[in-house]
This record gives structure tokens, C-alpha cells and sequence, in this order.
């Protein structure tokens, strides 16, 4: 069950802990040092999806210990408050960085179908990186539509909706410290 100084609300839409802080922290420490050995002497930029990527963002630029910018990017493919796919995605929000020559380090929340950040790469690749990958905090294969290649991964989940640490539930309980099932 959550912390206490969470309110009971949490209580009524939260299924269970699907992964605990300590547990996310941990592997985001682990993806951090892989992507600073990676990436060492290379001029790199993390763009991070909004609004989902926020939270995994700030703590994986912590754990990055090599020189980095950031920049964001927003794709519309879900509407507010709803829990299913909507059509096509699009670019809300653009970069502000030239990324010709940079290497690119897309930061994602969570891979569902794929449709998204496929769109997203193929959007990024017209601006001529020196090189374009993937983090994703989470990933379900089992849901995947649309191929990518995902470069480092936090977690392989199950087929369930899940909210906390970023990810919303209908816009709300981005800032839980963990990640939960929603109650069917």
C-alpha cells in the first residue's frame, strides 16, 4: 500500500504496487550509468516526452554523470483523460534544439503500441542525428503494434493500465513515488 502521506482517493483507484521508489530508483541509477559509459566524449541530448517523461527525466539526467542537454518534445496521441489510443500522433510541441549531429536520447514514460514513438523517430531522423535511440521507463511487448527499437529499458510490464511516477491517471497521481495498477 502507498505511503501514508498519500490520501485515501489513491487508495480507491490504486489495484497495487507494481513497482515500489526504491526499486525504480535503483534501475534508474543502473540506466544511467550505462547511457554515461555509452555515451562518454559524445555530445549528447536527452529529449524527453511530455508530459509522462517528466518525472523519469529529472531523475535519469541525476544519474547521467556526463556532460548532457535537455530538451522536450510533446505528442498528442491520447486525448485528456482518457485511457485509450486516439487516431493518429502528432507534434504538440516542437524541440528548440538543432539535433544535426547531436546524439539523441529520446526519454519515454511508457511504450504501449509503439505508434507514438515510431512517429517520434521518424520525426527526429529528417534532422539528421548523429544518432537517434530509446529510453523507455517502461515497456509492454505485449501491446506492441508498431516496431522500435527501445535502447535501454527500465521494465518489461504486464498488459495492465498503470499510473504514478509521471504516468497519469485521468491527469491526476503523476507525482506518486512509485508506479501502481489502476483498479479495473
Amino acid at each position: 500500500m502507498p505511503d501514508t502521506k498519500f490520501t485515501k482517493d489513491v487508495e480507491a483507484v490504486l489495484d497495487h504496487v507494481l513497482i515500489p521508489e526504491d526499486v525504480l530508483q535503483k534501475r534508474i541509477k543502473q540506466l544511467g550509468e550505462q547511457i554515461s559509459k555509452d555515451y562518454a566524449g559524445c555530445d549528447l541530448l536527452l529529449v524527453c516526452i511530455l508530459r509522462g517523461g517528466v518525472v523519469f527525466l529529472t531523475d535519469l539526467m541525476r544519474a547521467v554523470n556526463i556532460p548532457h542537454a535537455i530538451d522536450f518534445m510533446a505528442v498528442t496521441s491520447y486525448g485528456v483523460g482518457a485511457r485509450e489510443r486516439q487516431g493518429r500522433p502528432r507534434i504538440s510541441l516542437d524541440l528548440n534544439t538543432d539535433v544535426q549531429n547531436k546524439h539523441v536520447l529520446i526519454v519515454e514514460d511508457i511504450i504501449d503500441s509503439g505508434h507514438t514513438l515510431s512517429y517520434v523517430m521518424d520525426w527526429l531522423n529528417t534532422r539528421n542525428p548523429a544518432s537517434l535511440k530509446i529510453c523507455a521507463l517502461l515497456n509492454k511487448p505485449s501491446r506492441r503494434e508498431t516496431d522500435v527499437p527501445i535502447a535501454y529499458v527500465g521494465f518489461d510490464i504486464p498488459n495492465e493500465f498503470v499510473f504514478g511516477y509521471g504516468l497519469d491517471l485521468d491527469e491526476l497521481y503523476r507525482n506518486l513515488p512509485f508506479v501502481g495498477v489502476a483498479k479495473t
